[in-house]
């Protein structure tokens, strides 16, 4: 099983996207901390359209609440335009965590130091572009653990 996690999105379409490309995927949807909407935000329900009821979301209120959830040796992945390390440097597990942080700021400070040897990018042509969109980034991690996760098993999830 894949994980999706989101720390603390901000916009509700991105959200909202992000749990209908979960659905597609077969992974779950993990929000963690202060959301800056209510998951009945009719932005929220009209990007994942027909489908947000039918995507797995657990809702944690703090990262420590998430962390006591999942198994102690989970694999985590964060992804950042910090990171120094390329996304297709990863070999998925069949059970991954893909950890993503808020649209406007990232992850709180203390993870680029906590995680720092978990902490990958995707490679963009054009360095001047700040970051892609968080649905965006999404579905590329997404696909690629999908995509490994296929190759190895032959059949998909």
């Amino acid at each position: 099983m894949i994980h999706v996690v989101l720390i603390e999105p901000e916009i509700p379409w991105n959200t909202g996207n992000v749990g209908r490309t979960c659905l597609g995927a077969g992974a779950e949807l993990h929000l963690v901390g202060r959301l800056g909407f209510h998951l009945d935000n009719k932005q929220v329900q009209r990007a994942g359209l027909d489908y947000w009821e039918k995507v797995v979301v657990h809702r944690h209120d703090t990262w420590e609440k998430f962390l006591d959830s999942i198994p102690k040796d989970a694999a985590l992945f964060f992804f950042s335009t910090k990171g120094e390390k390329a996304y297709w440097d990863i070999a998925f597990p069949g059970e991954a965590y893909l950890v993503f942080g808020k649209e406007t700021a990232g992850f709180p400070k203390s993870f680029y130091e906590i995680y720092r040897d978990r902490l990958y990018r995707i490679p963009q042509k054009d360095e001047s572009i700040r970051s892609l969109n968080l649905s965006t980034s999404v579905g590329i991690i997404l696909f690629e653990a999908v995509r490994q996760s296929q190759s190895r098993s032959g059949e998909p999830q």
